[in-house]
């Protein structure tokens, strides 16, 4: 579904993102790992257009995206749950969740499975996004993002900052929406072990390369743990 080759990147005379090649397919999870500071959010804010892509392509869906503002791949289909949440604190529950219609026509109602997969959700679209929980928050950006049906779902570390609980809430929506069949979903993720439960694909990157792949099966074998160690 989605097709990366050739992705260099820059920040000043930095090169961030080192010709970056590989594919998410629809219907698995590609988990993407790495230390901090090894240019996976650059990355992710690449595939969503908030930084500029220097060169190579970026496809998805057979649309050529490279060079495409970041509302047009939002409407191709790509939904971003970005590092650290970023909801609307003084907007509602409801509110936000509306902001995930944006991308669709007019009077678009928001799907009912937000509040199958997030109950608590359901119980406080009237408080203000920011009076939740950080965990709450969480799935309150996951449930913004799904609102618009999206054909590929990118996680930037979703379990930063949760407690236990809702990290198995989260896991178990991420299982659920994969085992739909039709969706793809980009995991960028530190916690190893709830990586390695999800993963269908792994992707490890080092200083802006992507330096092992395989099959989330084969993560123990290949001891990927160790090569995020610090």
């Amino acid at each position: 579904m989605l097709t990366v080759t050739g992705l260099n990147q820059y920040y000043g005379g930095s090169h961030i993102l080192r010709n970056l090649a590989f594919e998410v397919p629809a219907g698995k999870v590609t988990v993407l790992l790495g230390r901090n500071g090894v240019g996976k959010t650059t990355l992710l804010k690449s595939l969503m257009g908030l930084v500029s892509t220097k060169s190579g392509t970026i496809t998805f869906g057979g649309k050529d995206l490279t060079h495409a503002a970041p509302y047009e791949r939002a409407r191709a289909g790509l939904g971003y749950v970005p590092q650290g949440r970023d909801i609307f604190p003084r907007l509602t529950v409801a509110e936000n969740l509306d902001m995930g219609l944006a991308t669709l026509p007019r009077g678009a109602k928001m799907p009912e499975r937000i509040h199958d997969m997030f109950p608590v959700l359901k119980q406080m679209m009237k408080r203000r996004g920011g009076d939740l929980s950080g965990g709450q928050q969480q799935q309150l950006a996951i449930g913004r993002a799904l609102a618009m049906n999206p054909k590929l779902l990118i996680l930037d570390e979703p379990t930063e900052g949760i407690q236990p609980s809702i990290i198995k809430d989260i896991e178990r929506v991420i299982r659920m929406l994969a085992g739909s069949g039709d969706m793809a979903i980009l995991l960028c993720e530190q916690y190893y072990d709830f990586a390695r439960s999800l993963a269908d694909q792994y992707l490890v990157m080092e200083r802006g390369e992507i330096i092992a792949c395989g099959a989330g099966s084969d993560m123990d074998k290949n001891d990927v743990r160790a090569l995020l160690a610090v």
